[in-house]
């Protein structure tokens, strides 16, 4: 395959993952995470939060029953923090080792392994991650 080729191939692979990326989904009703770098420990970091859905399917936090913003500073106390070197360290610490699992609906988990790869890909080239 040529450069030019592969260089097609990858700006429509990008523009499919924008469209899906702003599609409707379901709220998890076992919380969300802020997954972020903690590159000097040269590790992974995810933080769950709980949240109640409510009957507009809007998060909402449990304490003061207001919206949870999607953009912003939020300040709130985690649930949980878990760290690991690798994706697949995470997703065993998450999903196979806590009981109860903190994720209820299995497209919460695969966008959660998704992310969880793309932020171990920028921890080893070094380029900046920002969660989808």
């Amino acid at each position: 395959m040529t450069q030019v080729a592969m260089n097609s191939m990858a700006e429509r692979m990008a523009e499919l993952d924008r469209r899906l990326s702003n599609r409707f989904i379901d709220l998890d009703p076992q919380g969300y995470f802020i997954i972020y770098l903690d590159r000097e420990a040269e590790s992974i970091c995810a933080k769950h939060f709980s949240n109640i859905i409510d009957e507009r399917g809007l998060a909402v936090d449990p304490e003061t029953g207001k919206p949870i913003p999607v953009r912003g500073k939020v300040t709130r106390t985690a649930e949980a923090i878990y760290t690991g070197k690798t994706a697949k360290e995470l997703c065993i610490q998450i999903f196979e080792k806590t009981k109860p699992c903190p994720v209820s609906y299995f497209d919460h988990a695969a966008y959660l392994g998704r992310e969880f790869m793309r932020a171990e890909q920028a921890l080893i080239s070094g380029e900046e991650y920002v969660q989808d």
